[in-house]
């Protein structure tokens, strides 16, 4: 549904009373859109006798970092890599970690009689606060600068002098922190799309954009580029030959690195289904486990606290590394990423950053389509099993085929894995025959 200041106070209140909390931290990344929500949302917590702490524009993993290191509810306003006009609300839980089915089912009962509440001009509880009671508005203005401290830190002392990186900001939360970041510890910076204005944020640029990244790569000749989205919580890169690096080739740099290193716990990293073929052929390799989880970083951050799992992530670059934080983090996953480049030689000229990624895995050629369909498919896995084992056993243990329906659109997703792109593409072909066949019976 539509985000509506009505419904950022419903949440506003939610996220008091479903946690008990005093305190509730605010961030946002730069869409015009944002004041307008922060405000309705803050006047939510504040009518719940709670305090509201503004931190302005910040990434959402710094919000995430102070609910961690406070023990306080996080908010963020954000729609993460989508267009200006959209917007959307997250939170997270006191610690830092996002919500539980039972925590996000109690903030949903909430938000319901909140906006109930309003359809009946009636009060959504009783015990609402008024007078000396109600909560006060309050500002942090510190919480970027300790955040940037924070992942300035996880070098251990180390620095990137002579680096040369290029970063494209989207436009969005990362603009004020992460050149900065970078420029601190030594790196020679140069910044791209770091100029929000309210509406240009991922506007041809960021992490669902990096053609322009690429390019600026070669021409400054660096080392590195970097990309993030708006609301800095995923990284994918690009080498010096412009060549773009995904999540699972960051992942698979990082795993190696931390294992070798003695830091990747059990020796296990957790990834989605759609995360390539290649990469778990190179954890085998490698003899690293590789769990794997439906898409989504909430699941792999399910899996990763299960098992108190140090490495996870998602092809799309969310990256989350359990000993440093406790969700995705774009601003982390690049400091991490430029930091072992470095150790690993790229300044002396040993070795280049995009032969360290075709060192790390080798990506299988993949085709992804989508079916639209008339009516949701829940079950259309199970419908097609069948078939789905005749290709994949067609394809052998040099590819692979998933097929599952979107949680968000009206859509059937169709992936394919093979050695060629011809393979794959053929694979899909005859899968997406069949979704369509269920589609509309003879």
């Amino acid at each position: 549904r539509d985000l509506t200041p009505e419904i950022a106070t419903a949440i506003g209140r939610a996220s008091v009373r479903a946690f008990g909390a005093r305190r509730v931290v605010i961030g946002r990344d730069p869409r015009r859109s944002g004041p307008l929500l922060e405000a309705a949302l803050a006047a939510g917590v504040c009518a719940e006798g709670a305090d509201a702490v503004l931190a302005g524009v910040v990434p959402t993993p710094a919000v995430a970092f102070a609910a961690e290191r406070d023990g306080v509810v996080g908010v963020v306003i954000s729609a993460s890599h989508n267009a200006f006009a959209d917007n959307g609300i997250k939170l997270f839980a006191p610690g830092g970690l996002k919500l539980t089915d039972d925590q996000q089912h109690a903030v949903e009962a909430v938000i319901a009689a909140a906006l109930d509440a309003v359809a009946t001009a009636g009060t959504p509880y009783e015990g609402v606060p008024v007078g000396a009671d109600v909560g006060s508005l309050l500002a942090d203005v510190t919480l970027a600068d300790e955040y940037a401290a924070s992942i300035e830190g996880v070098t251990e002392g180390r620095r990137l002098d002579g680096l040369r990186v290029v970063v494209d900001c989207a436009n969005g939360a990362a603009s004020a922190v992460a050149p900065d970041v970078l420029a601190d510890l030594g790196a020679e910076v140069t910044v791209l799309f770091a100029e929000p204005d309210g509406t240009n944020i991922n506007d041809g640029c960021g992490s669902t954009h990096p053609e322009v990244l690429q390019a600026a790569v070669l021409e400054a000749g660096a080392h590195l580029g970097l990309a993030f989205d708006g609301d800095a919580d995923r990284l994918l890169a690009v080498d010096e030959q412009g060549r773009l690096v995904d999540g699972d080739q960051i992942m698979a740099l990082c795993a190696t690195d931390l294992r070798d290193r003695g830091r990747l716990t059990d020796d296990t990293v957790v990834v989605t289904v759609m995360s390539n073929l290649g990469f778990r052929q190179a954890m085998g390799r490698e003899g690293i486990t590789v769990i794997e989880t439906a898409v989504g970083d909430r699941h792999v951050l399910a899996a990763m606290a299960e098992g108190d799992l140090s490495l996870g992530g998602e092809q799309s670059g969310h990256l989350v590394f359990g000993d440093l934080g406790t969700t995705g983090d774009g601003l982390l996953s690049a400091v991490v990423l430029a930091d072992l480049v470095v150790r690993e030689g790229v300044l002396g000229g040993e070795v280049t950053v995009g032969a360290l990624v075709d060192a790390a895995m080798t990506k299988l050629p993949q085709v992804l389509r989508n079916v639209a369909v008339d009516a949701p498919m829940p079950d259309v896995a199970d419908r097609l099993a069948d078939e789905i084992d005749r290709v994949g056993a067609d394809l052998g243990d040099q590819g692979r085929v998933l097929l599952r329906p979107s949680g968000t659109e009206p859509v059937v997703r169709v992936m394919a894995e093979a050695a060629t792109e011809e393979a794959a593409a053929a694979a899909v072909d005859r899968l997406v025959a069949a979704v369509e066949a269920l589609r509309t019976p003879a």
